[in-house]
């Protein structure tokens, strides 16, 4: 596996979870404020590995064989 590949497969792995713990924090019924707080945290911070692996990708796509 090229390190390209595994960049995007690390990117994609880290966007599951991200959205996946947000989705956690914040379908919880009544919990902690806090929890809303990272559940709010970590669906920001999926949508910039999202934009992230798009914009990697298009720049990585033709340099890397």
């Amino acid at each position: 596996m090229s390190l390209k590949h595994f960049h995007i497969a690390f990117i994609t792995f880290c966007l599951l979870f991200s959205l996946g713990f947000a989705a956690w924090c914040l379908l919880i019924p009544g919990q902690a404020p806090v929890l809303e707080y990272m559940g709010w945290f970590s669906l920001v911070g999926g949508v910039a590995l999202f934009v992230y692996g798009i914009r990697f990708y298009k720049k990585i796509k033709n340099v890397i064989v």
